[in-house]
């Protein structure tokens, strides 16, 4: 017998007896037991020790699944103890099953097996013990004060790239610094390595399932720090020789107007460095494109949008050869796709996140940001490698929508195509990279009015310039969230402007009286409140990029600055069309003089006690309601295309014929309606009345005058007698009331007598009868009183009587159903 036919009839062993064992705990019931245990005391012997030696195994069981699983083990030391610590218990049995289900997925080959560096296998990865407070700005000299070429904050021209040589180039240097017209209509130089990288072939090995590589051990090794020129040479020769790069970036923008890159972290498979990028020599880091731009060394990056920016920016180089790690992650559908989740996915390390923000210009460099600047890159290409294989596994390269690492590369290479644009500010129209616009658009329930909107953008304005000339961030030269409560309370004077500056804002505060006067001008000069200003950029009203004007709806007009702007209802739906609304369509409302000024949605929201009219029309008033005088048919003409109205058909006499009708004379008077309505109520309450139209003789018309006053007459007596009696009710209900006045009068007097006459005595509360429960109290009394049984603590259970047992339930098949095949 071989080893799957021993495990199968192990398997078929153990099924029995837990089937068996589930049948024989089912057919007793939990409430039976304490009876079991009172009739047999061996019972109960033999049903604690089965719970203590089940209690045990248990016990044992999660504690070996905890262990393995890498968590900590619940402590059962009675039955109590399992209900106490329940969601502990599904925890470590929730690990063991998914760390069996991971087991058997290797095991049938639907995943790669582990490699030795797997998360499982190996213990967390140790690191140094972090600091108690992570510095965020620290108070150090600028840095950019001794750079040899300084940042310029006020260019008068496209930004131009800092190359002054170009390595694995196929188009020269000259050739490549070239202008072309911008999306926003501004020259800007192209990339210089466009040519080379929209040409380039990734290497072969990029497509290939290779093992994994896996880090140096981080508890041995140490990373290189670079300060020097020579030492960047000496890294430079080293870098040359490896097939794959990591590379990683740390970055500093609250203390410089454009930003600075203050660490740039290499990693190879056999060395890690850190390169301090904050020396007056900076810009000689360029020679590294020797290795940066070979097509033919893989550069990977995690989340390189930003890198791929400042490299051109600050130090003048350009990567030809991206791989980024992020792009992997979403085409492999990770949960997250941070690097601290790939580093804690497949090497169990815990990246300290807090120094993410931290103040990178600190030299020396404290030793626990060492660390983690170097772990940034010190398992990238293990990650890599991992990432890499599970792309080429997933990956059909004959289907475009499945080839998952070509789409990886390609997107990688977009990437390394980004271009650096100077930081640009627009004061007519805010737009611009450091503009007010896209934050005026985001946060447009600001709703300023145009005195407001002038002190909000003389602010900004104000503090663009100052932080260009202090390179300064504008954030350090006054908070956002500052200068937009300042605009909103509008201060009247240079001393409320002063008590609304932050104490951090230390520039603003030195120049209060530059500003107030900047303040002026701008109030003085006038302009529109944040409405108008939106209203006036209509869409519809402006020309596409292209140059072509919009066709699909006229051109509105712009609003007058000087006046209200107010939003009008469209005689035609926008979103429903030609819907009609209510039951009785008015197509007059607005049909005339409707005009087609409109603002679009990102706009509305401004626009405050709408008025629902058209402009140039008149608001629709609705008919009024029929009154008791007559209408003479003389004065109110038909209308020629009248359109269907609703009616009633009422129960009543005999209705005259349309010709007949037509001859009579129309009476007026209050007296022939009123007489006609109470003909008609009198007519409603005879059942047997029907409604024809023919016509029929009438009585004369002296007869119906005076059959008319004489039910006036009986009508108004009707009326009289009513008024009447409700007079006399009226009278007698006030005389009854002064009567119960008068006797309460009364009793409260002889109350009072008595009160003083006799001592009062206290009310017992405990002695009243219930009111809540009257009629219980009431049948307590009338039942015999019943002995209750006095509880005795000395009392032992087989002392009471012996209770039956519950009837057994049916035994439905010899199956359970927890182990059905």
């Amino acid at each position: 017998m071989d080893s799957s036919q021993d495990f199968n009839s192990l398997q078929e062993e153990i099924q029995k007896s837990l089937i068996s064992t589930v049948k024989s705990a089912n057919r007793i019931a939990s409430q039976d037991l304490s009876f079991q245990r009172t009739v047999n005391p061996d019972v109960a012997e033999q049903l604690d020790e089965k719970t203590s030696r089940i209690l045990d195994l248990s016990t044992r069981l999660l504690n070996s699944a905890a262990r393995a699983c890498g968590i900590k083990p619940p402590k059962l030391e009675d039955p109590e103890d399992v209900d106490m610590n329940w969601r502990t218990v599904v925890d470590v049995v929730d690990s063991i099953l998914e760390k069996a289900d991971r087991a058997m997925d290797e095991y049938t080959g639907l995943v790669k097996q582990r490699e030795n560096g797997d998360s499982d296998s190996n213990t967390k990865t140790k690191q140094t013990k972090s600091t108690g407070k992570v510095i965020r700005n620290a108070n150090v000299k600028k840095p950019q004060l001794d750079f040899e070429i300084r940042p310029n904050n006020f260019p008068d021209g496209p930004w131009k790239p800092l190359l002054t040589e170009k390595p694995h180039a196929k188009v020269p240097l000259d050739k490549s610094l070239v202008t072309f017209v911008g999306d926003n209509g501004a020259p800007q130089y192209k990339h210089p390595y466009e040519p080379e990288i929209s040409t380039m072939q990734y290497p072969d090995r990029v497509f290939q399932n290779l093992d994994p590589i896996p880090p140096q051990p981080v508890e041995t090794t140490a990373a290189t720090w670079v300060d020097t020129y020579e030492g960047v040479v000496e890294m430079l020769q080293e870098l040359k020789e490896a097939k794959e790069v990591a590379v990683d970036l740390e970055h500093h923008d609250f203390r410089t107007y454009v930003g600075l890159v203050s660490l740039l972290q290499i990693s190879t498979r056999e060395k890690d460095w850190v390169v301090d990028t904050l020396r007056p020599w900076r810009h000689k880091l360029q020679v590294l494109n020797e290795v940066f731009a070979d097509p033919t060394i893989v550069k990977v990056f995690h989340g390189a949008y930003m890198d791929m920016v400042w490299l051109q920016r600050d130090l003048g180089l350009y990567v030809n050869g991206l791989f980024d790690t992020f792009f992997a992650c979403e085409a492999l559908h990770y949960s997250s796709r941070s690097l601290a989740f790939l580093l804690s996915k497949f090497v169990n390390f815990d990246a300290d996140k807090r120094y993410q923000l931290a103040d990178w210009r600190i030299r020396p460099l404290p030793e626990e940001m060492m660390y983690y600047a170097r772990s940034d890159t010190h398992y990238l290409l293990y990650i890599y490698d991992r990432i890499r294989n599970d792309l080429v596994q997933c990956s059909d390269r004959n289907i475009p929508e499945k080839d998952l690492i070509g789409r990886v590369l390609e997107k990688s290479r977009e990437l390394s195509l980004s271009r650096h644009e100077n930081l640009q500010f627009n004061e007519e129209t805010g737009e611009g990279s450091r503009g007010w616009f896209n934050f005026v658009l985001k946060n447009s329930h600001l709703a300023y009015k145009s005195e407001q909107f002038a002190v909000f953008r003389a602010l900004w304005k104000w503090r663009d310039v100052t932080g260009r000339k202090e390179d300064e961030n504008p954030n350090f030269v006054l908070g956002t969230n500052n200068l937009t409560e300042i605009a909103r309370v509008n201060p009247p004077d240079a001393k409320a402007l002063h008590s609304l500056l932050p104490l951090t804002a230390s520039l603003a505060r030195s120049r209060v009286n530059e500003i107030w006067s900047q303040l002026q001008e701008e109030k003085a000069r006038g302009g529109p409140s944040l409405l108008q200003f939106f209203s006036s950029r209509d869409p519809a009203s402006i020309a596409n990029k292209n140059g072509i004007p919009r066709v699909a709806k006229p051109q509105s007009q712009t609003p007058r600055l000087d006046g209200e702007v107010t939003a009008t209802r469209l005689a035609r739906s926008q979103l429903f069309g030609d819907v009609a609304v209510s039951s009785q369509w008015d197509e007059t409302k607005g049909a005339t003089g409707a005009q087609e000024d409109y603002f679009p949605f990102p706009w509305q929201r401004f626009v405050e006690d709408v008025a629902d009219v058209v402009i140039g029309t008149e608001p629709v008033q609705e008919p009024a309601a029929a009154t008791e005088e007559p209408v003479n048919e003389a004065t109110v003409p038909a209308a020629e295309d009248e359109k269907d109205e609703e009616f009633t058909l009422r129960r009543g006499k005999k209705r005259k014929s349309e010709a007949i009708e037509s001859d009579e004379p129309i009476s007026s008077g209050i007296e022939s309606v009123s007489d006609g309505d109470e003909e008609m109520q009198d007519d409603v309450n005879d059942s047997s009345a029907v409604i024809e139209i023919e016509a029929e003789d009438l009585p004369p018309k002296s007869a119906k005058k005076a059959k008319k006053l004489e039910k006036k007459r009986k009508r108004e007596g009707a009326k009289a007698a009513e008024e009447q009696q409700r007079l006399e009710l009226r009278t007698k209900r006030h005389e009854e009331k002064l009567a119960r006045k008068e006797q309460r009068k009364s009793q409260q007097k002889a109350e009072s007598e008595a009160r003083t006459k006799y001592q009062a005595v206290p009310f017992d509360y405990s002695k009243a009868a219930s009111v809540l429960h009257v009629k219980r109290d009431e049948a307590k009394e009338s039942a015999p009183e019943e002995k209750k049984k006095v509880f005795d603590p000395y009392a032992k259970t087989g002392d009471d009587e012996i209770k039956p047992a519950r009837r057994m339930p049916p035994i439905r098949g010899e199956k359970s159903a927890t182990f059905k095949k």
